[in-house]
């Protein structure tokens, strides 16, 4: 019998981690019979987490709690690949659902794409409020993410990353695990490590998760600036620059403070840095509007798509001072935000 296994790292998430878990155990068994694993490793959660994994491990025989003193994303990550007993193992965010033929429907990829070490699928997001509905819809748009198609759903295809990925387990092995050093981007840097090593990662359309969007734009600024910090770090490590996308909110960063500055110079400089402003504040509003959506919600997306153009470039631009320019090592005990 086939087992899948389910890694789910998480540290205080007794808002969400049952309706995952249970997205995990209630998989449609039509077509590959399986058996499942869900993995839940926990940064010593201080509220309910724990308990209710608990009680669902009482519940199911599949379900396992495993500490993680360390409280490190890819530490999490690296303990439960290690325990894990699948020949396929998943990734899983704690704010996520597997939607019910999930774990078929990536069988049915991996059967069709052998050549494929990894494979995922599409983010649908699930919104509390109208500021998380605001900031799920940015994230979904190609003018906020590029081409992050995991995201925008746009094509099934040879990718460079996925969210949620499943790895063949055979893959840790070749190329090794997840990078204990970096609190984010651990699975770009695995993914950049699997197609350099000829690994390929297919993403499929017919591959479906659920994720509930965190209704703050703060949380979001802090989120992707700590994205734009740590990609400088894995760059650094491989001495080349694993997405070529990730450079475009760099530049808009530099853009941003350049601009004034140029206009100091010549009025035909203001005159220019004016005018990209229009043009970035009308491909915003064209990306942000449809019919049914509120004004407010439109609104929202636009600060969204500012947040996530500008913190990630500027932690990109402080990791450049940070790990080049002063050639330091990942701070110790750096925190991350949830």
């Amino acid at each position: 019998m086939r087992i899948y296994s389910v890694v789910i790292p998480c540290y205080n998430e007794e808002h969400y981690i049952e309706k995952c878990v249970r997205s995990c155990i209630n998989q449609a068994r039509d077509q590959f019979a399986f058996e499942m694993e869900v993995l839940v490793v926990d940064g010593m959660s201080t509220d309910r987490t724990r308990s209710i994994v608990q009680e669902l491990a009482q519940q199911f025989s599949q379900v396992k709690l495993i500490d993680n003193p360390d409280k490190i994303t890819p530490i999490a990550l690296n303990r439960g690949i290690r325990a894990a007993a699948g020949e396929v193992v998943m990734i899983l965010g704690a704010h996520a659902e597997l939607t019910p033929r999930y774990v078929e429907e990536t069988y049915r990829c991996m059967l069709e794409h052998p050549d494929a070490g990894c494979v995922g699928g599409i983010i649908e997001s699930e919104f509390s409020d109208e500021v998380a509905q605001g900031i799920g819809l940015a994230q979904t748009a190609s003018f906020g993410v590029g081409n992050a198609y995991f995201r925008t759903g746009q094509k099934s295809g040879y990718v460079d990353t996925v969210a949620f990925g499943a790895y063949k387990k055979e893959v840790f092995e070749k190329v090794g695990y997840f990078d204990e050093e970096l609190v984010r981007n651990q699975d770009d840097e695995m993914n950049y490590r699997l197609t350099k090593n000829g690994i390929l990662i297919y993403l499929d359309l017919g591959i479906v998760s659920k994720y509930y969007v965190r209704a703050s734009l703060s949380k979001l600024y802090k989120q992707y600036e700590q994205y734009g910090f740590w990609k400088v770090y894995a760059n650094k490590k491989h001495k080349a620059i694993t997405t070529f996308r990730q450079l475009v909110p760099f530049c808009f960063v530099l853009f941003v403070f350049s601009g004034p500055l140029l206009a100091l110079i010549h009025p035909l400089f203001f005159l220019g840095y004016a005018f990209i402003w229009l043009v970035y504040f009308s491909l915003a509003l064209y990306s942000a509007y449809a019919p049914n959506r509120s004004s407010s919600t439109i609104f929202t997306m636009i600060k969204a798509f500012l947040i996530l153009h500008f913190s990630y470039g500027w932690g990109y631009f402080k990791g450049i001072f940070y790990f080049l320019a002063l050639g330091k090592r990942p701070p110790a005990n750096a925190a991350i935000t949830r």
